[in-house]
């Protein structure tokens, strides 16, 4: 079994640039092509992700988890790609966090005000 999120965006260029050339997705495809309303696929390392503009499919700030290795290298390969952590306040949106359940996350906002947290079991 699959378990795939779909992720409201308010507007799938902006998203795509964003998933493609910060996070390192692929694109599968979009339909229709770079219309309004639009549903995309992605994948990375075995996982699939879907966006879409379509009314309905999903709410904006959403959160999806993501279990990773290695989170210390992910963050500044991310950082070094674009990524400028947008929640000054957050501590876990400026880097990895040791979080009181013994996990390290730190939490990425898409153009969409979706939350991805990127968490690294100990």
């Amino acid at each position: 079994m699959n378990i795939i999120p779909v992720l409201a965006c308010k507007d799938m260029a902006k998203s795509l640039r964003f998933y493609l050339e910060i996070l390192d997705f692929e694109l599968v495809g979009t339909w229709p092509e770079m219309s309004s309303p639009a549903f995309s696929i992605l994948h990375r390392g075995g996982a699939e992700l879907h966006l879409s503009t379509y009314p309905g499919d999903g709410v904006l700030g959403s959160v999806v988890a993501i279990v990773v290795n290695d989170i210390e290298n992910l963050f500044r390969l991310y950082v070094s790609r674009g990524l400028v952590p947008i929640k000054n306040d957050s501590p876990v949106h400026l880097g990895p966090t040791q979080q009181t359940c013994g996990t390290t996350e730190f939490y990425v906002d898409d153009p969409g005000g979706n939350t991805l947290r990127f968490i690294q079991r100990s």
